[in-house]
């Protein structure tokens, strides 16, 4: 082949060559490395080529995310040993290949899969620690005791800005741990967002629930309906004449929340409107004839009255009104009953005939 080097005497390897050699030539790895297989082989050990990346989850409320923040933390970190310069050991002492894994990091295990059955597979060296070599105890470094890096505590910024989302990261580059012939990894935040008391996110709009009275949903109102997420309160005034039903909706143009590297721009606030009735107290203390005047009338009773009419008692039930929003498909609810309405009603909950059919075991006989 034209592509592999030849070796003085010939085309071929010599006498006594190593296979595992053959093999790196030809595939670029270990013998079988083209194949999935790895035998130890001089480059079977990939080298780092980065320190790794240090992830921190940290928690934000929404208000955070629409007003931004500053944030300064105390951390620890590894750093380069500034007594050996990263190499573990003191004065001109340098590590040895590890007699255990002989150099290589890893070893093979053999684990029982089943009876008389085994399976082979690799593992880190517990002595090295995959690392390959080891220093000898009297020849560590004092400072490091031989781990080639110390902690340190250190100072971090990160500024959370106007608009991030949830799960979103900040990245303060080569801020991780050090790592001797490396160049440093990352310090990775990830934002995760508490849930919030009165709003709920998806994407830049924000949607929250206000509760209005009987007489301001039939009569209108204008007052500060909300106190927004950076502490103003939002003054809405309703149209005249409009009568306002339970599970309304409006929306507050750009009052949402502020778009991400553009915080002058922002998504909508939508508002569902829930009607608070008034309670019996109330209730008590007014004249119902007087009431009854101005309110619609009530309905009358149905006509042709059916052939046959029962008497059922007055019961209270918790089910909750389930009712259509502009978010409906959305991710803003999850839509469900304060009681299990149709319990039981599971198609797993009821027997096919045909099944017992096929049992030759009938639910029901003839008599």
């Amino acid at each position: 082949m034209d592509g592999i080097s030849k070796r003085p005497g010939g085309g071929g390897p010599g006498p006594g060559m190593d296979p595992a050699d053959i093999f790196s030539e030809l595939f670029g790895g270990g013998p079988g490395a083209r194949f999935g297989f790895d035998f130890g082989g001089p480059t079977s050990r990939p080298r780092r080529t980065r320190g790794e990346d240090s992830v921190i989850t940290y928690n934000v409320t929404l208000e955070d995310l629409y007003n931004g923040k500053s944030v300064k933390m105390n951390m620890e970190k590894e750093i380069v040993c500034s007594m050996c310069k990263g190499s573990g050991g003191k004065g001109s002492a340098k590590p040895k290949p590890c007699t255990k894994c002989e150099g290589k990091g890893w070893s093979f295990v053999q684990t029982q899969v089943g009876p008389n059955r085994y399976t082979t597979s690799r593992a880190q060296c517990s002595e090295c620690l995959g690392v390959g070599e080891k220093i000898r105890e009297k020849d560590r470094c004092k400072k490091c005791k031989g781990s080639k890096t110390v902690k340190e505590k250190t100072r971090q910024e990160i500024f959370i800005e106007r608009g991030m989302a949830d799960r979103q990261r900040i990245v303060l580059t080569g801020a991780g741990d050090e790592e001797p012939g490396v160049p440093t990894g990352d310090v990775i935040f990830v934002l995760r967002t508490h849930p919030h008391s009165s709003f709920e996110r998806s994407g830049n709009d924000l949607l929250t629930t206000v509760h209005i009275t009987l007489s301001e949903a039939l009569l209108g109102f204008s007052r500060i309906l909300l106190t927004h997420l950076d502490g103003r309160g939002v003054h809405v005034t309703s149209p005249k004449g409009k009568i306002i039903k339970p599970g309304d909706s409006i929306i507050l143009r750009n009052e949402g929340m502020p778009v991400h590297k553009n915080p002058d721009q922002k998504g909508h606030l939508y508002v569902i409107l829930e009607v608070d009735m008034p309670d019996e107290q109330w209730l008590k203390s007014v004249d119902t004839q007087t009431l009854e005047a101005l309110l619609p009338p009530k309905k009358t009773e149905m006509e042709p009255k059916p052939a046959v009419i029962d008497e059922v008692p007055f019961e209270e039930g918790d089910i909750v009104d389930v009712r259509e929003t502009p978010f409906a498909g959305t991710n803003f609810f999850d839509h469900g009953f304060d009681t299990q309405f149709g319990e039981g009603d599971d198609e797993e909950d009821w027997e096919d005939d045909e099944d017992d059919d096929e049992h030759g075991e009938p639910d029901c006989r003839p008599q």
